[in-house]
C-alpha cells in the first residue's frame, strides 16, 4: 500500500507496516514506443534483437567472467542445487525447453520445463535442493505469477527472469535478472525472446563455472561465441528479401508442418507459434523421431515442412525424416549452419545460420522463422502487430 503526501511517499504492507522502498530508474525512451519507419513494431522489434542481446549479456560479462550479481546465491548454495525446474507460458515456455538442453548437457543438472497453468494445478513434486526460475515477459502473467507463489509457499527460492521492471513477479521473486529489451509493443514476442535465452545461457555458464562442469577452455570458447551472436543475427536479417520471397509463396498455406531434434525441437516449437498466432496458418511442431508416431499420416503432395537442423551430431537423423516426409509429397524448407552440405541433396529450399555452439544455436535459427512468419501474415493482410483474440500480457486465467 502506498500513503501520498503533497512532499511524501509511504510504502506500507498489508499488515500496515511501514516498508521502505529504493527507487527504481527505468531506463527507456519514447522511441522504442514508435515504429520508427517500420512497417510494423513486430519487424522493428525483431531488428532490434542484436542490440536486445548486447544489452542483455553485456553488464553481465566483466574481465573474461560471467558475474550475475542478481542471482543472489553464493557458491556453495550454486554447488547445493540439485535441481532445477523451469515454469513459463507460451514463448517463455520454448526458452524454457531451449534451456533445459543447454543446462544439462552444459551443467549435468537435471531440468524440468513445465507450462505454468499445469504446475499451479498438479501438486508438483519439489524436493529440497530445486532451483526454481520463473519466465515472463511482462512480469505479470498471471499462471507464472501464482506458480512463483506456490513455489515461494513451499519453502522454495524463485528467480524470476523479465523484461518489466518493477512487474510482480520482479517484486515477488527472491531474485531477478532482467532481460533489458525494453518495451516490446507488437503482440508476437520476438526480441524479449531473444533476450530471455541470451540470459539463460547466461545463468548456464555461471552454473557450470562454479560447478566445475565447464572447463576454462569451453568457457572461453562460449564466451566468445556468446559475444559474436549480435554480429551473427545482423547477417541473418540481410536475407529479409529471400525468406520474404519464400514466404509469399506459402500465404495460401493450409497446414506446415515443423520438425527437430533436440535443441532443434525447441525451436521448431516457437518458430510454430510465431506462424501460428499471427498469421493465422494451422503449425504443429513436432520432435522429428516421432513423425512415424502418427504424424506422417498428414503430410500429403505439396505440404511445407520446416526442418531445423542445427545440431551436427543430429544431421543424419534429421535428414532421414526429410527423406521420409519427402516421399510423401512434402516440400522441405530447412535452416541448417553452412558446414552442413549434406543438406543440399536432402531439402528443397535451404536457410544457412552462422556457425556457433550448437547450444547457442537456437538463437540464430529462429530469425529466420520469425521472418518467414512475419511475411506470411503480412501477404494474408493480418494485423502482425495485434493478432484476433490474443493479448500481449495474459493476466487472467
Amino acid at each position: 500500500m502506498v500513503k501520498l503526501t503533497k512532499d511524501e511517499l509511504h510504502f506500507y504492507t498489508v499488515d500496515e507496516e511501514e516498508i521502505t522502498k529504493e527507487p527504481v530508474t527505468i531506463e527507456w525512451d519514447a522511441n522504442a514506443a514508435e515504429k520508427g519507419g517500420y512497417e510494423h513494431f513486430m519487424l522493428k522489434e525483431i531488428y532490434e534483437q542484436p542490440r536486445t542481446i548486447t544489452d542483455t549479456i553485456s553488464p553481465r560479462i566483466k574481465n573474461g567472467d560471467i558475474v550475475i550479481d542478481e542471482l543472489n546465491m553464493t557458491d556453495e548454495e550454486i554447488k547445493a542445487v540439485k535441481k532445477i525446474y523451469i515454469v513459463a507460458c507460451g514463448s517463455a515456455y520454448h526458452t524454457g525447453v531451449t534451456a533445459k538442453y543447454v543446462l544439462e548437457g552444459l551443467v549435468r543438472i537435471p531440468v524440468e520445463v513445465d507450462v505454468a497453468s499445469e504446475f499451479r494445478y498438479r501438486n508438483p513434486i519439489l524436493e529440497e535442493g530445486t532451483m526454481v526460475v520463473v519466465i515472463s515477459q511482462s512480469g505479470e502473467t498471471a499462471d507464472t505469477l501464482a506458480a512463483l507463489r506456490e513455489a515461494k509457499a513451499r519453502g522454495f527460492k524463485v528467480l524470476g527472469i523479465v523484461n518489466v521492471v518493477g512487474s510482480s513477479i520482479a517484486r515477488e521473486a527472491d531474485s531477478v535478472m532482467y532481460t533489458w529489451a525494453g518495451p516490446e509493443i507488437a503482440v508476437a514476442t520476438t526480441k524479449a525472446y531473444s533476450a530471455q535465452l541470451a540470459a539463460l545461457y547466461l545463468l548456464t555458464m555461471k552454473l557450470g563455472r562454479v560447478r566445475g562442469t565447464i572447463s576454462d577452455e569451453l568457457f572461453a570458447s562460449l564466451l566468445e561465441d556468446i559475444k559474436k551472436l549480435p554480429y551473427q543475427i545482423e547477417l541473418l536479417l540481410g536475407q529479409k528479401e529471400k525468406i520474404q520471397r519464400f514466404a509469399n509463396r506459402y500465404v495460401g498455406a493450409k497446414d506446415i508442418f515443423f520438425i527437430g531434434r533436440g535443441i532443434d525441437y525447441a525451436i521448431s516449437l516457437e518458430g510454430s507459434l510465431k506462424l501460428k498466432e499471427i498469421s493465422y496458418v494451422h503449425s504443429e511442431a513436432y520432435a522429428a523421431g516421432e513423425l512415424k508416431h502418427g504424424t506422417i499420416s498428414l503430410i500429403e503432395d505439396g505440404t511445407l515442412v520446416v526442418a531445423v537442423a542445427t545440431q551436427p551430431a543430429l544431421y543424419q537423423k534429421t535428414i532421414s525424416n526429410i527423406v521420409e516426409v519427402k516421399a510423401r509429397g512434402a516440400f522441405v524448407m530447412a535452416i541448417t549452419t553452412e558446414d552442413n552440405t549434406a543438406m543440399e541433396k536432402a531439402a528443397d529450399y535451404i536457410i544457412y545460420i552462422p556457425e556457433t555452439n550448437p547450444y547457442f544455436a537456437n538463437s540464430l535459427a529462429i530469425i529466420p522463422l520469425q521472418l518467414f512468419g512475419y511475411y506470411v501474415a503480412v501477404g494474408k493482410g493480418c494485423d502482425v502487430d495485434k493478432p484476433r483474440n490474443l493479448a500481449k500480457s495474459v493476466t487472467v486465467e
